[in-house]
C-alpha cells in the first residue's frame, strides 16, 4: 500500500470516529499494515498537524488517538452550540481525584478519606461515565469497588492512568503542642474541691 495512501485512510479513520483508535485497532481495519506501521504514521500525522497550527490536533489519549480541538478556542466553540460547559461540583472533583488515585476503591473508603456522604456524588460521575465499578471487594457483603472510566482518561486528555499528575507530598505540619490525653481527662473530671 501507497504510504500517502496508507496515511490518507489513518487518518480518515480516527476522523470518523468519536473515541480514540489504537495503532492495533486500526491495523486489523486496515490488514495490509503492522501496528508498527500504523504507529509510525500516527507518529507523522501527530507532527504534522502540530506543526500546521491549526485549530486541532491528533492527540494521544486513553491509549488510542483523537482528534481534538485546541484548549483556545473552546470559547467559540461553545458560542457556537450555545452551550455552557458541563462543570463538577467540588464534592464531584475530590471524590473523583480519590477515586482516580486510590482505585480500585469503594464507597465507605471515599467517605472515610472525604469525611461525609458520597453516594448521591458517585451516582453522578457514574452518569457523566467518568468512573465505573470495577468489581466487588472480597470482604463481607462484598462492597461494590469504584475505579475511573476510559471517558475520565478522555475529558481529562491522559494516555493512561500513569499520566496522572505525582499528588503532591504533604509537608509535615509544623510542631505544635498537642494536648495529652491525661490534660484532657484533667480538665474534663469534675472538680472535687
Amino acid at each position: 500500500m501507497k504510504p500517502d495512501l496508507l496515511k490518507s485512510i489513518v487518518e480518515g479513520l480516527i476522523f470518523s470516529h468519536s473515541e480514540p483508535l489504537s495503532a492495533q485497532f486500526i491495523a486489523g481495519v486496515i490488514g495490509e499494515a503492522s501496528p508498527k506501521e500504523i504507529q509510525g504514521v500516527l507518529d507523522d500525522l501527530e507532527q504534522e498537524y502540530l506543526l500546521r497550527s491549526r485549530g486541532f490536533v491528533l492527540s494521544k489519549v486513553a491509549g488510542g488517538y483523537q482528534f481534538r480541538s485546541l484548549p483556545a478556542i473552546a470559547p467559540w466553540i461553545l458560542e457556537m452550540r450555545r452551550m455552557k460547559p458541563a462543570r463538577l461540583s467540588r464534592a464531584g472533583l475530590e471524590t473523583l481525584a480519590i477515586v482516580a488515585y486510590n482505585q480500585p476503591i469503594t464507597r465507605n473508603q471515599i467517605e472515610q478519606i472525604r469525611g461525609v456522604e458520597t453516594a448521591g456524588t458517585i451516582k453522578n460521575l457514574v452518569d457523566r461515565d467518568l468512573i465505573e465499578v470495577v468489581g466487588r471487594k472480597d470482604i463481607p457483603g462484598r462492597p461494590l469497588l469504584y475505579g475511573t472510566s476510559k471517558r475520565f482518561l478522555e475529558v481529562f486528555g491522559l494516555e493512561d492512568l500513569a499520566s496522572l499528575p505525582p499528588l503532591p507530598e504533604i509537608e509535615a505540619l509544623p510542631n505544635e503542642e498537642a494536648e495529652s490525653p491525661s490534660a484532657v481527662e484533667e480538665e474534663s473530671a469534675p472538680d472535687e474541691s
